[in-house]
Formats: structure tokens, C-alpha cells, sequence
């Protein structure tokens, strides 16, 4: 409860409020914790793609590649700071930029999301495997 809230709560119903007032982080971490992401290329296009944090830092972008094939971003190798939520920002040739469905967050674990972009380059899908 927010501090006008208490007073406007007190004042209507005669009572005192006591609020307690936590930080309330504006999103929690998102699972699963990685250090890389992979994103293979299942669509009938050729791609590249970033990543992007919830508050729009931008990753260097891979190079081109065609279906069949994957890449991958060590997060330890950008600027994105350890306990950031990203995601892919997927990038079709000749077609529309999607992102990833979900977020991960980065930590130093080893450890690698991989999504799949599928779909052809106007009508595809950027999706985390589990």
C-alpha cells in the first residue's frame, strides 16, 4: 500500500494505517539464468539477430546465415551487465524484425538458452526450447 493510499484509507475510515513499504523490483529475474543464447535458423530465410535487454540495450549483431545453421553470443563478451534479462531480436533478410517470447537472464554459468526462429520471413516465430 502506497503511502497516499494509507493516508486516504485513514482519513476515510477514521483509522490509522500502518504501511509497511518494500522495493519492489519492476520485474523479476527471469529463468533460465545463461551466460550464452543460440538461435537456430529454421525458417525459409536467411537471418541475423542481436540481443536486447527490457530496457533496449542492444547487443552487436551476428553475422548472416541461412536455414540450418546457428550462432551464438557469449554475454560475457558485450556490455550487457550480469542479472540483465535478454532476449533475441531476430532480424530476416528482406523481412520483418522479431523478438524471442520469452526473456532469460544472464549470469556466468556456462550455460546456453537456445531459441528457434521459424517461419517464413514476413510470419515467423522466435521461440525459447525447453
Amino acid at each position: 500500500m502506497n503511502r497516499h493510499l494509507a493516508r486516504t484509507l485513514a482519513a476515510t475510515t477514521g483509522a490509522a494505517a500502518t504501511v509497511a513499504l518494500a522495493a519492489v523490483p519492476a520485474y523479476a529475474q527471469a529463468a533460465p539464468c545463461v551466460e550464452k543464447v543460440a538461435v537456430v535458423n529454421n525458417g525459409g530465410f536467411t537471418m541475423d539477430f542481436q540481443l536486447t535487454t527490457r530496457e533496449g540495450q542492444l547487443t552487436a549483431e551476428t553475422d548472416t546465415y541461412p536455414i540450418n545453421q546457428w550462432r551464438v553470443i557469449d554475454l560475457t563478451s558485450t556490455t550487457i551487465a550480469e542479472g540483465a534479462d535478454v532476449r533475441p531480436l531476430v532480424h530476416a533478410t528482406a523481412g520483418t524484425d522479431v523478438q524471442g517470447n520469452v526473456f532469460v537472464s544472464y549470469c556466468t554459468n556456462g550455460q546456453t538458452a537456445t531459441y528457434t526462429a521459424s517461419g517464413t520471413t514476413l510470419d515467423y516465430q522466435v521461440t525459447l526450447l525447453t
